[in-house]
């Protein structure tokens, strides 16, 4: 099976860990022409053991292939949504930021956009990965 085109990697820095059990979302921007029109849904994900979300596709249907489902196109924006409240009430711990909204922008749609994220329970940094 092949990796979606948008890929994460979630690292609590507070620990030195991989952030297991982070909700991700993949969203699109609904109108380049209207930046107020919000964002939909492209997929849902979660990440694993490792911290990393690698299959962030829509569910397919009968006769889909999940690698079809998500075409990013150039120009357009996308952000990724991390619920990081989930993950860190899961470990027993408090945080400032509930969600890690990362918006972007696609130049090149045949390119892979991995996106890393370093979390702590007061901070998070970003960068593009490769």
């Amino acid at each position: 099976m092949s990796k979606s085109p948008v890929t994460c990697h979630v690292l609590d820095s507070s620990i030195g860990k991989p952030a297991a059990g982070v909700p991700v979302q993949l969203q699109e921007l609904r109108s380049t022409e209207d930046p107020t029109a919000g964002f939909n849904v492209l997929a849902d994900g979660v990440t694993d053991y490792d911290g990393r979300c690698m299959q962030l596709y829509p569910e397919a249907g009968p006769g889909q292939k999940r690698e079809d489902l998500i075409k990013l196109q150039a120009g357009k924006l996308y952000k990724v949504v991390f619920k990081t409240k989930d993950y860190f009430e899961s470990v027993g711990r408090k945080c400032f930021y509930p969600w890690v909204e990362i918006t972007f922008e696609v130049p090149t749609p045949t390119e892979h956009y991995h996106i890393p994220l370093l979390i702590s329970p007061y901070s998070y940094t970003t960068y593009r990965g490769s």
